[in-house]
């Protein structure tokens, strides 16, 4: 659980990084790798890349539907002080349905996120593991969910610059 809470306040914070007023104030862009960004924060010592979907889609019951999002974020994490070296997380801009599971499609292979709240994460170090290096090799992430109120979303995100991005803030975390 301590884990759990720990990945919740770190993922609320790089959350709140992204917006400008506190971007400016406590978090550094350090680089943008083609569809990635990579910021840093220095106490305590914390890198992550992080990008939006190049497409969204909402629908109910198969059809399309108009959704109310807040931000659609995924990230990787590196927290050399916590052990954390390239932990995943999204955050689809809404509460996801209660005991769902995020489902992470990337170039045929699949992969699975538990949610809580408005987050998602691998289960364990091992599937951040297996996840990063299927994000590394391939072209496309496609991350489908359901929300509490029944609507099905699925965020199509691109690779293009995740190595160079995730090299770069493993590199500045040192």
């Amino acid at each position: 659980m301590k884990t759990i809470f720990v990945r919740v306040a770190c993922a609320a914070a790089m959350a709140l990084a992204t917006t400008s007023a506190f971007a400016q104030e406590s978090t550094n862009l350090v680089a943008t790798k083609t569809d990635w960004s990579v910021f840093t924060e220095g106490t305590p010592k914390e890198c992550w890349g992080v990008s939006k979907p190049k497409e969204t889609v909402n629908s109910r019951n198969g059809q399309p539907v108009s959704a109310r999002r807040g931000d659609i974020l995924l990230f990787v994490t590196f927290r050399p002080g916590a052990g954390a070296n390239g932990e995943i997380s999204f955050t689809g801009g809404y509460p996801f349905a209660p005991k769902s599971t995020v489902t992470v499609e990337i170039d045929g292979a699949t992969y699975e996120m538990f949610s809580d709240g408005e987050w998602a994460w691998p289960a364990s170090p091992e599937a951040d593991t297996a996840l990063l290096t299927a994000m590394k090799k391939g072209s496309t992430a496609i991350l489908t969910a359901a929300s509490a109120r029944g609507t099905q979303t699925k965020d199509t995100f691109s690779l293009r610059g995740f190595t160079a991005a995730m090299q770069e803030a493993e590199t500045r975390c040192k």
